[in-house]
């Protein structure tokens, strides 16, 4: 029996106390296409030279309109003289453009008015505070911090305790404030979902709300964050948004992958605070769309990812552009303070930052429930038929390891007559927006990614994560299964354990430090449903052989060597 079999593999597996070396990540780092916006004005039809009445005789003066002299021919191309001097005469585009790009921030300032986030809802009007007093607070054991123990700015406050619901300080956000609103330096450890971008951004609001600010233009930002992905920049410039409803506090998020042009003429406009990637950013800046001479904080978040993807020559490069150490906030968060981490920020930070290192109470949150499979390969797909059929599932998220498998998959549920989409490297940035907003409102409930696709996936009410294959590495089951029970949330994090996959479980169990618990699935969960049979995926090319779980050969997706490989194939 299969159970058996897996049982008896596992047992063998965790006896053998043989390590394996991870393979580095492959680098991300990329510089997006730069071409200057076409706000420039048109060039103007030709006109008459002068408004004088041509010489005519009396009788051509009479002649009637019908009588106009015959039309020129329209010749096929222009004179490359002609060409060459029209070329000339228009806009100049690209390094050469500062002073047209100047002109066009300020008739895009006249009007005073200032443009969110992007691609969020504009802010009309700021809501009065009139009438408002801040609540007293509830303090459940005297260790908890609370948000009205720190002195917050009422707008702030109000922001973070009736709209967002926050009633006490997280464990980061308890050791880090303090010193953070005094204007320290700061070095923090702390895992993604622990409150840390929340500190950063009451740190940089409580700044602009209650001290002077330096004289700056529309396009000069008083703070910028860095980070490391596009999804995450956008996250960060949503928190931002909610966080600053009762103040005229400006965001921009700029990242690759979306309109070059519209970006910059939100810069343009009027920005308080710019969150970036470091690629689109250094565009910017030698584009003189952004000036950050007048920047007083600088965050830099997830910083070893930042490390991993290639980044730290670019976040170099936007150090430059800043002012000195002794002349701003600098705050830098990351999930492990590595030797490599604490000499990038030596060089950054004043000479008596601020460290605060916060560890995880629990690797995996209290609200997950777990549930592992013992299942073969070709009862995956019953199996999660059955789940999406049988279980309260709201929005469910699924990995599979390979962008080809992610298709595939898509596929086959959609031909089972289940609603979805899936998200890879393979999925550009504007319909990747799109099925995240989907998702967020439940027009999708089923999603399929990859792992680096699923990082960027910031939804409060996931009810199900289902590991369609096990990942290759310990930690990334940490971090899918930590998209489920968000926010005080529960949720069922699901995974299968078969004979391609299971040998990364024993990893997995040392990681959180306790041993996984398998089940054998019930006999009517290992059964397509009636009338229905298990889908094959695309059609082969031509010599190839049949698509989809029956047809594909079991050495396709097994790893080399009989474990699996660590780092795995390009995601």
């Amino acid at each position: 029996m299969q159970f058996g079999f897996i049982s008896r593999l596992l047992n063998k597996i965790r006896g053998d106390k043989t390590s394996t070396t991870s393979s580095d990540q492959p680098n991300a780092a990329s510089n997006p296409a730069t071409t200057d916006p076409k706000s420039s004005p048109k060039r103007p039809r030709r006109k008459p030279a002068s408004n004088a009445q041509p010489k005519t005789s009396d009788t051509a003066a009479q002649t009637s309109e019908k009588t106009r002299p015959p039309r020129k021919k329209r010749t096929e191309r222009k004179d490359k003289t002609t060409a060459r001097s029209e070329r000339d005469e228009r806009p100049r585009r690209g390094r050469g453009g500062r002073s047209s790009a100047q002109e066009r921030r300020r008739d895009d300032s006249d009007d005073g008015s200032r443009t969110p986030v992007a691609n969020i809802k504009p802010r009309d009007n700021v809501p009065s505070m009139d009438g408002w007093t801040a609540p007293a607070g509830e303090r459940r054991s005297p260790d908890e911090k609370l948000f009205q123990d720190l002195d917050l700015d009422p707008r702030l406050l109000r922001a973070i305790v009736d709209d967002l619901q926050f009633r006490i300080c997280s464990p980061i956000q308890a050791a880090a404030l303090p010193s953070l609103l005094a204007g320290r330096d700061l070095a923090g450890k702390a895992q993604t979902g622990t409150g840390k971008t929340a500190a950063f951004l009451i740190a940089i609001l409580q700044r602009f709300l209650t001290q002077p600010q330096r004289d700056r233009e529309p396009w000069q930002p008083m703070a910028v964050v860095l980070a490391p992905t596009r999804e995450l920049a956008l996250q960060i410039a949503k928190d931002a948004d909610d966080l600053s409803a009762y103040c005229s506090f400006a965001t921009v998020a700029v990242y690759g992958g979306m309109d070059y042009d519209r970006q910059r003429s939100l810069l343009a406009k009027g920005v308080d605070l710019v969150v970036a990637t470091p690629g689109r950013l250094i565009d910017y800046l030698r584009q003189n769309a952004v000036d950050l001479s007048t920047v007083e904080a600088v965050v830099i978040d997830e910083a070893d990812r930042m490390l991993d993807m290639g980044f730290i020559p670019d976040v170099k490069r936007i150090i430059g552009y800043l002012p000195k150490a002794e002349e701003r906030q600098t705050m830098l968060f990351s999930a492990t303070l590595s030797r490599d981490i604490m000499n990038l920020a030596s060089r950054w930070m004043r000479s008596d930052p601020v460290i605060v290192e916060v560890e995880p109470e629990h690797v995996v949150a209290d609200g997950i429930e777990e549930v592992v499979y013992s299942v073969t390969t070709h009862e995956k797909l019953p199996v999660l038929l059955w789940t999406l059929s049988h279980e309260k599932c709201e929005r469910v998220l699924i990995f599979r390891n390979r962008r080809r498998d992610v298709e595939q998959l898509r596929d086959q549920l959609t031909r089972c007559g289940i609603a979805c989409d899936m998200l890879s490297g393979d999925v550009d940035q504007k319909k990747r927006l799109r099925l995240l907003e989907d998702f967020r409102s439940g027009a999708i409930r089923v999603i399929v990614a990859t792992d680096v696709a699923g990082r960027g996936i910031h939804v409060d009410d996931i009810t199900h994560v289902i590991n369609y294959d096990l990942p290759y590495e310990a930690e990334d089951y940490v971090h899918r299964i930590g998209r489920t029970a968000r926010a005080g949330h529960t949720g069922r994090a699901i995974s299968f354990a078969c004979e391609e996959g299971a040998f990364v479980i024993p990893d997995i169990e040392k990681f959180i430090d306790r041993e996984l618990v398998i089940t054998q699935p019930d006999a009517e969960m290992v059964r397509m449903p009636e009338g229905m049979k298990i889908p094959t995926g695309r059609a082969p090319r031509s010599g190839g052989r049949p698509g989809g779980f029956s047809g594909r050969r079991r050495s396709d997706n097994r790893p080399r060597g009989g474990r699996v490989q660590r780092g795995g194939p390009r995601r």
